[in-house]
């Protein structure tokens, strides 16, 4: 069993039918696997990635405690040491576990640039499906170190658009598997997604559009029906966060996370940070 998880909780099952030529291109030479001390890999300072799950990080730590890094970093070669390219939760994790030396794959910068070319010819391939679209994206942000904003610049693409179509790896297990087999639609998908909050009618309302044929927009009726349902918080002392285009637009160009809190007696933007340095970014990118 891989001690690392699929992107944004991709089942094992789902993660076989989707396509990974760029994967096995960058992690599946064996030959390459070297054994190396982890006070030698620095991590990416253009990491994108600045927040870790701490409860998800603390279960691979205890993964590789019992099974080891079934998965090889990436890096590459950095004066004395190197650079690591992809897999900084399983760096992290491996040093919580104790480990002294972790597998890694040592790549050159030109190999890198030439498979990040090959994933974003991958992205804008007309025959991708939706769901295709969103993993590869994805793994440009996560294995090459580049931000949403970036990526949208390379594919011609708005940020929000971006980020709508990562989206969709919020989507359950079995609805991803759907997807694939276009058992529903990439607006069956978004309808489904509304009801992140609602997981028993997001099971409810994928099993409908499949042994019913339900249509878009009888799905997005769904969706407004169960929305109802459900029980209203008082408002005295609520707080709602919301995510909308603009913060969304936002956390791409700052690389962080943006968070809107409304209250009854108005509200704030919330910007998290890390550390120092990564505040001071943030404040330079605010004044520019």
């Amino acid at each position: 069993m891989s001690t690392t998880k699929s992107p944004k909780g991709l089942g094992k099952g789902l993660d076989a039918l989707i396509p990974k030529e760029f994967d096995q291109a960058i992690l599946s030479d064996n030959e390459r696997v070297h054994s190396i001390s982890v006070n030698k890999i620095k991590p990416s300072p253009d990491q994108p990635r600045k927040h870790f799950d701490e409860e998800a990080l603390q279960e691979l730590t205890a993964s590789i405690k019992n099974h080891g890094i079934v998965q090889p970093l990436v890096v590459t070669r950095q004066g004395d040491g190197y650079r690591l390219i992809a897999g900084e939760r399983r760096l992290r994790a491996a040093k919580k576990a104790g480990l002294k030396v972790v597998p890694a794959i040592v790549r050159s910068m030109k190999e890198l640039e030439e498979l990040e070319v090959s994933i974003i010819e991958n992205v804008q391939r007309v025959d991708l499906s939706p769901l295709e679209q969103a993993l590869s994206i994805e793994r440009l942000h996560d294995q090459f170190s580049l931000s949403y904003a970036e990526i949208a610049q390379k594919l011609g693409k708005a940020i929000p658009t971006i980020h709508n179509i990562t989206r969709l790896l919020q989507l359950p297990d079995e609805a991803k598997k759907a997807l694939i087999k276009n058992d529903i639609t990439e607006g069956h998908a978004r309808a489904i997604l509304a009801l992140k909050d609602q997981p028993e009618q997001q099971k409810k309302l994928l099993e409908t559009i499949i042994n019913q044929g339900w249509s878009v927009r009888q799905a997005e009726q769904f969706v407004t029906m169960s929305r109802k349902k459900q029980p209203r918080k008082k408002a005295a002392n609520s707080i709602n966060l919301t995510e909308t285009e603009e913060s969304k637009n936002l956390a791409g160009r700052l690389d962080t996370t943006v968070t809107i809190r409304r209250t009854k007696k108005g509200g704030s933007i919330q910007i998290g940070f890390n550390d120092d340095a990564e505040l001071k970014r943030i404040l330079k990118s605010l004044v520019n």
